[in-house]
């Protein structure tokens, strides 16, 4: 059976995101092959779109390496969400669905409750979502798409301090849903962007020691990763 390069292509991505590939590092067909238990036909589609997302370059006598994004560029896709996050928002508005709406507000009681619980462990994630799920109520799939592809990137370059008071964050969440609610796109934008530009002060770029790079490189070359195993994200 064809494994679909898009599955290849989720593995691959989320193990960079996860810095099991270091940043600069070859990626051969014939080890990811191995790794994620596949033919190298389907690698090989997967690293086109890779590359075509920024995570992969292709390189003179190397092949295809995991990309080295500058600190510029690091800054730019911050700055990308700080401008797409309130026009989804804002789009939100106009077109969310009653669905939409309800599992936003579930979100945001189910963050409010975890959050006065002192329980950070699922916040982020829970977070994550919020905002998954509130583009996706924009009726955007090119920007749905772009915010989701920014969103891999920051993970992957930045580590995100949680916020400093969780109670006020998720209050911050529920202001947004509830002028979603109301159809005030102004309003949704404004809050959005508010929420955005305060949520970006607690990322710090990542830089990993070289201990951190030896210990990856020995986990690659040791693990194999078939992409049909139920743990991977898809």
């Amino acid at each position: 059976m064809r494994i679909p390069a898009h599955s290849v292509c989720t593995a691959i991505r989320d193990d960079i995101v996860a810095g099991v590939y270091e940043r600069g590092g070859r990626l051969t067909e014939e080890l990811l092959a191995r790794r994620y238990g596949v033919s190298r036909v389907p690698v090989r589609e997967a690293l086109r779109t890779l590359e075509a997302e920024g995570f992969v370059v292709t390189r003179r006598h190397a092949g295809a390496c995991v990309a080295e994004p500058t600190e510029q560029e690091a800054a730019d896709l911050l700055e990308m969400r700080q401008l797409l996050e309130p026009l989804g928002a804002s789009r939100a508005a106009r077109r969310r669905t009653d669905a939409h709406l309800k599992v936003l507000r579930g979100l945001v009681r189910l963050g409010q409750e975890r959050a006065r619980q002192g329980n950070s462990d699922d916040l982020r994630s829970l977070g994550g979502w919020f905002h998954e799920t509130l583009i996706q109520a924009s009726g955007s799939p090119a920007l749905t798409s772009m915010l989701t592809q920014l969103r891999h990137k920051i993970e992957w370059m930045y580590a995100v301090e949680g916020p400093a008071d969780p109670v006020a964050y998720w209050a911050e969440h529920g202001a947004i849903v509830d002028a979603v609610a109301r159809g005030d796109g102004d309003r949704a934008r404004t809050l959005t962007a508010l929420h955005t530009e305060q949520a970006s002060a607690g990322h710090r770029l990542r830089f990993a020691s070289g201990a951190d790079r030896a210990v990856r490189a020995e986990r690659v070359r040791n693990s194999q990763h078939p992409v049909n195993m139920p743990s991977l994200r898809h």
